[in-house]
């Protein structure tokens, strides 16, 4: 890596707010010595040019011996993040490959299947006639002989081992600050009928420790290994067979890294075990099984940190060095951290307490109507302008439509579930009315910039569930500086949906009286620039209530229109109380198979572990 070129490497024409600066620290940082260099820059500070202009810090293969590494990899878990590299044209040397389900097959009779169900996969030895043209493959192709090749998270770490995808001189990862996160959801084993295939035919055992579950998962590897060598020595498979056939390598995969960690007598790994009862779907004693890492340092080893010679990891949110460092294993001694400054006025970000009480199960039926009715004066205060409320879950989104209709306001509503979240969030960025929009874990990759979005409402403060046996775990062992970031963090992500500009403006109300507790705790994690926000936190003068005030700069047609879909049910989404899947609209990308989504969003890497009840 020669970071002297990372002036030369920056993409833009020229520099705004503060990146220059930023590029200066940085250089300082890798000539330092330092392996990883962590990048704490807020939001609208250009983070991805800033990637690109390390990424171009990296060896060219013809500087480097043939066994030397070179080139540089940018990866970032958020689907939305990687659209947004690919159709910037300040980025287009950023070489982008998706997971084989995000092509289509070009063979006649194939246009609508999937490359991961197309022939090539489906028929043993099958010699494919435009393979040179394949949309994946050509991808893949130019991908691993360019300087910089772009992928999610997901299809990165998916690739470690391959002789394709090989270990390069820098990886850039943006978006970083739930790296953790991420590996403890890709290297958690769920094992119950959605996830293993004939379900019914496993004897499955009462697991009540790691113990057993190593056990069990040695018993159950030969099992899935004979099912696969049946379905691989068939000549042709059907494409719900070939399905069948990466549900059962990829179990195998995770079982065997599972055993493989567990008998490591170096490994740090302390593993966790979840049971559900059995409900009688089969003859064994328990029921459906989820095997939990609680300190990924091993796996991110492997599909991360043995991935480049040099590091930089880009976020807003990493909010303390040494904790991220040692979630992630990273030697906090060869880390450096640069914080980016924040060039957005504070005048133009403000914070508002419009605190109702607290948001807690127990407390919730008692302070959710009030919040509603402050919603509603939000609305007065703000009526030609459109908003976003994060209702944290769908049981909170629910009842707060409700009672928004009961007021007589709910023809400026939006809802969305769990189904429909893409379609309806590009809907209401779509619409000329000011609509506002009850949202559901869309606190990050969610750009709303200028009238898009000029004020949001944040409901309830994001603590982590502590029903969650690994947040209850880690709460036993006194880490509650831990559990207090983890919801700062999702909070300042929030802060940042409405402001993307240095000229952008936007207003943040804070419903839920938790919110201003979270700030006093986890003051010690707080940027500087987020504490300028709280020092300023002020209580707004809201109109009195008068919800027909609400409805002052609705379209009277649109409103109409937006009353008869409310009355038919459309705002229907299953309101079960929990939680959802990807954050922003196009949301992350989950499956361990390096999928990005063909449709619709998918899972946060703690969307299970949010706290939907207390």
């Amino acid at each position: 890596m020669d970071p002297s070129r990372i002036f030369e490497e920056f993409p833009a024409p020229s520099y705004r707010g503060a990146q220059e600066q930023a590029l200066r620290d940085i250089q300082r940082a890798f000539d330092a010595g330092n392996e990883v260099v962590l990048v704490r820059a807020p939001t609208g500070s250009g983070k991805s040019l800033l990637a690109r202009a390390i990424a171009g810090c990296a060896a060219a293969v013809d500087e480097v011996a043939p066994s030397e590494a070179s080139g540089a990899y940018y990866t970032t878990p958020q689907v939305s993040q990687l659209d947004d590299v690919a159709a910037d044209s300040l980025l287009e040397d950023l070489n982008v490959i998706r997971g084989k389900s995000n092509y289509d097959c070009i063979l006649p009779g194939e246009r609508d299947t999937p490359v991961n169900r197309a022939p090539c996969v489906r028929e043993s030895g099958y010699d494919c006639s435009v393979r040179h043209r394949c949309p994946y493959f050509s991808d893949r192709a130019i991908a691993s002989n360019r300087e910089i090749a772009a992928m999610t998270l997901a299809y990165f770490m998916q690739t470690a081992g391959s002789e394709v995808f090989r270990t390069r001189d820098v990886v850039v990862v943006d978006e970083a600050h739930g790296l953790a996160e991420w590996a403890e959801m890709y290297a958690t084993i769920e094992l119950s009928p959605q996830t293993l295939p004939n379900w019914d035919d496993l004897r499955v055992p009462e697991v009540d420790s790691p113990d057993r579950a190593v056990d069990y998962a040695d018993a159950l590897l030969g099992t899935l290994k004979r099912r696969k060598d049946e379905l691989l020595g068939r000549p042709e498979l059907s494409a719900a067979e070939v399905s069948l056939r990466d549900r059962l390598q990829e179990r195998i995969g995770e079982l065997d890294w599972f055993v493989s960690d567990y008998r490591d007598p170096e490994s740090a790994t302390e593993w966790l075990v979840d049971q559900e009862p059995d409900d009688g779907s089969n003859d064994g004693d328990g029921g459906p099984l989820t095997i939990k890492p609680m300190n990924p340092e091993k796996y991110l080893k492997h599909t991360v940190w043995d991935r480049g010679n040099r590091f930089a990891l880009l976020s807003a949110t990493i909010l303390n060095k040494d904790a991220f460092c040692r979630q992630v294993g990273l030697p906090p001694e060869r880390t450096a951290l640069v914080d980016v400054e924040h060039t957005f006025p504070v005048e133009h970000r403000p914070l508002y307490d419009v605190t109702q009480g607290k948001m807690t199960y127990e407390h919730r039926d008692e302070t959710l109507p009030k919040v509603a009715r402050v919603v509603t004066r939000v609305m007065q205060h703000h009526p030609g302008e459109k908003g976003l409320v994060h209702c944290h879950s769908y049981g909170i989104q629910e009842r707060l439509a409700e009672l928004l209709r009961d007021f007589g306001v709910g023809a400026r509503v939006r809802t969305h579930s769990r189904d429909n979240r893409d379609g309806e969030l590009d809907s209401w960025k779509a619409t000329d009315e000011p609509e506002v929009f009850l949202s559901v874990k869309m606190e990050e990759a969610l750009d709303l910039k200028g009238d898009l979005c000029r004020w949001q409402v944040l409901c309830k403060a994001p603590f982590l569930n502590t029903g969650d046996s690994r947040v209850a775990h880690r709460l036993e062992q006194g880490q509650w500086a831990w559990y207090y970031r983890s919801a700062l963090r999702t909070v300042i992500q929030a802060c940042g949906r409405v402001v993307r500009a240095p000229d952008d403006w936007g207003h943040t109300y804070l419903a839920d009286s938790s919110l201003v507790d979270l700030f006093d705790r986890a003051r010690s994690d707080t940027p500087p620039w987020f504490t300028e926000q709280v020092t300023r936190l002020s209580t707004p003068d809201l109109p009195t209530f008068d919800p027909s005030a609400a409805l002052a700069e609705m379209d009277e047609g649109a409103a109409a229109g937006r009353r008869y879909q409310r009355g038919s049910g459309s705002e229907s989404n299953g309101g079960d109380g929990g939680s959802s899947g990807s954050g922003g609209g196009s949301g992350y990308s989950r499956s361990r198979s390096g999928r990005s989504g063909r449709s619709g969003s998918s899972k946060s890497p703690m969307a299970d572990v949010w706290d939907t009840d207390g």
